[in-house]
């Protein structure tokens, strides 16, 4: 490549930068100040790109497109601030006090509710905007045309940081903002008024995702699926460059947009006579540096340590070993699940079903065993769970492996992927440590996507069955089996002596360090633990559906196995088990029922978290709580007639 392409794809950089830049302020403003880790800010860049096309087609045509054009922009931009108020001040308001992962899964559920209103009201085509007025044709640069629109978006992402630059430090209520990001507790405590103060940054960072879909669109389509993708981009850019600074985002974003660019533009070399693709590196080159950087940089390049907050969750009660009830009701589920394939006749499907629940249920309590117990929250698990898929995969099909041993074999690989990546991982913590374990997904995910030769690439294996012996009913047993084994076994570790240092080292790890405990060893030999069980549920998955793709590994799959715990309630062992059996079974109904399952399928989790914010498991202690403070004391009564 020469000198004046290498330069034009240097530019590019910057495009991208800008556009990467847009939406990702937005996320590092709100989170800043409200501790809000907004996964629906894709949706509203996606929402963004939407309005804009329907305005532009309304008032950007015509003798007067020019000046439409560009009001529709700002128009749609406005419009997406607004709908971010309505949010903060109908949802958000509600749940601030709730731990951060409830308030993920909250805004997660948003996502299939902004996904399916796109769809009804803009149907599922892809929807390509009008060029900009002015900005059609291109530019003589570096003797190559460049297009003209993307020198705009080269200037429009610095504009916008200048202009947020001086309303936070030029501005009585940019310095508000900026001391809440230091210590929010301590500027209520001050008079200021903190509701408000926080709809108008959600606001503001909403409109910021919405201005940068709608400057996308005369290049982007918009499209159903952007919301994901733009979301795992921002939050790179966000990590990388720490989160809450405005500063790290601009240099985050104009770090990843240009190393991106560098490799498609380097393109495929040979060394030594291997073929090295650095245009394949585009799908994963983000993750990589945001892996690189919280190793070297834990809090990002411009980030720094958050500090506790006061208003936080309550403290869990401890955990105490099942009642005699408990342990009944555990048999009596054992024994209907066994009774399944017996009522075929009846209920075909119940079955297979059953399987998935059940799967589900070991891929949910495996991710429960770290971030319950040990307090570690993961946005990556599915690359365990893939990890084992594979493992399955390739040992039965290249190297020609007996089913059974490629059974036990398989979870240890997911294991020693465990291993790798936790050696890493525990040396950080909340939001840092769970963006770390995406970014080792994704790598994963890229990986299985790209290597044809192993993993079939996009097409995925196939063909991968049990033993004849194990087919039909005795495969499905086979899995209740291991998984009821499985669970036990999670639980006795919980209860045993490094279960208890385990959750010591969660609650307090100073206290547990100066008794002695090796806090992150402990930390470490828990990750591999789920990572092992995580990896078997994914073996058991292959061999029940005899197929795996890299679906199983991506950001979706880690993100259900999230909503599987929360919705089950973290505090409790039982919380995965319930919330996997809800979301399985809720799910399969669901998607059968309407086309816009999705969002149905997310109002009942908004209303799931607000009813019960504990989760499920937590509807029993909500109503013995209720029993207690309504329920007349004895004595009272008493003396009432007495009287």
């Amino acid at each position: 490549m020469d000198i004046s392409a290498f330069l034009a794809q240097l530019l590019n950089g910057l495009a991208g930068a800008s556009a990467l830049f847009l939406v990702a302020v937005g996320l590092s403003l709100i989170f800043g100040v409200t501790r809000i880790v907004n996964f629906a800010h894709g949706s509203f860049f996606m929402l963004g790109m939407y309005v804009a096309y329907s305005l532009i087609e309304r008032i950007g045509v015509g003798s007067w497109r020019s000046i439409g054009f560009w009001a529709a922009i700002l128009l749609a931009a406005l419009a997406v601030g607004l709908l971010g108020a309505l949010v903060e001040i109908l949802l958000l308001r509600r749940i601030y006090k709730a731990p951060e992962l409830f308030q993920l899964l909250a805004t997660f559920a948003l996502v299939l509710v902004f996904n399916d209103a796109a769809l009804w009201i803009w149907g599922p085509e892809d929807l390509l905007g009008r060029r900009a007025p002015g900005l059609e044709g291109a530019v003589q640069l570096f003797g190559r045309a460049y297009p003209s629109y993307n020198l705009f978006l080269i200037v429009i992402g610095p504009a916008v940081f200048g202009l947020l630059w001086m309303l936070l430090t030029r501005t009585r209520w940019g310095i508000m903002v900026r001391a809440a990001t230091h210590d929010r507790e301590m500027l209520g405590a001050l008079g200021v008024n903190q509701a408000w103060l926080f709809t108008g940054v959600f606001a503001l960072g909403c409109m910021l995702a919405g201005l940068g879909g709608a400057v996308q669109l005369p290049r982007q389509p918009a499209s159903l699926g952007v919301d994901i993708s733009t979301i795992g981009d921002a939050f790179v850019v966000v990590v990388v460059g720490g989160m809450g600074s405005i500063p790290g985002a601009f240099l985050a974003a104009l770090l990843i947009a240009e190393v991106k660019a560098i490799c498609i533009g380097i393109g495929t070399v040979h060394l030594a006579g291997i073929e090295i693709s650095f245009s394949k590196l585009t799908l994963v080159v983000e993750f990589l540096i945001m892996a690189v950087v919280l190793v070297v940089r834990p809090w990002g390049l411009m980030g720094r340590p958050q500090a506790a907050s006061r208003n936080s969750a309550p403290v869990e009660a401890p955990l105490r070993p099942g009642s005699a009830q408990f342990r009944m009701m555990v048999v009596a589920g054992f024994l209907i699940m066994a009774v399944l394939p017996l009522l075929g006749q009846w209920l075909p499907y119940a079955a297979v079903l059953g399987q998935d629940v059940l799967i589900a249920v070991l891929f949910a309590v495996s991710l429960h065993f770290m971030m319950g117990p040990g307090g570690m929250h993961s946005f990556g698990h599915s690359a365990y769970y893939g990890l084992g898929a594979y493992g399955a995969a390739v040992l039965v099909k290249m190297l020609l492996m007996p089913m059974p041993l490629a059974l036990m074999i398989a979870p240890l690989v997911a294991g020693v992927g465990a291993l790798l990546f936790g050696w890493f991982c525990v040396r950080l913590s909340g939001v840092y440590l769970a963006m770390l374990t995406l970014a080792f997904s994704q790598i994963v995910w890229s990986i299985v996507f790209q290597w044809d030769a192993v993993t079939g690439g996009s097409n995925g294996m196939v063909g991968v069955w049990p033993a004849e012996w194990l087919t039909g009913a005795n495969y499905y047993y086979l899995t209740l089996v291991l998984v009821g084994i499985s669970a036990y076994a999670l639980r006795r570790f919980v209860f045993a002596p490094f279960g208890y240092a385990l959750r010591a080292g969660r609650d307090s790890s100073l206290r547990a360090e100066a008794i002695g405990i090796d806090v992150k060893l402990i930390q470490w030999m828990a990750f591999v633990i789920a990572g092992v069980f995580g990896g078997l549920a994914g073996t058991l998955y292959i061999f029940s559906k005899g197929s795996v793709s890299p679906d199983v590994i991506s950001v979706s799959k880690s993100i259900d196995g999230l909503v599987m715990v929360l919705l089950g309630g973290i505090q409790t062992l039982t919380g995965p088990v319930i919330g996997a059996s809800v979301f399985g079974v809720l799910q399969d109904w669901v998607m059968r029922s309407t086309e816009y399952w999705r969002a149905l399928f997310g109002g009942i989790i908004l209303f799931l978290v607000l009813a019960f914010p504990e989760g499920l498991s937590g509807i029993s202690r909500q109503i013995e709580a209720l029993w207690q403070q309504y329920r007349p004391a004895p004595g009272i009564v008493g003396k009432e007639k007495l009287t």
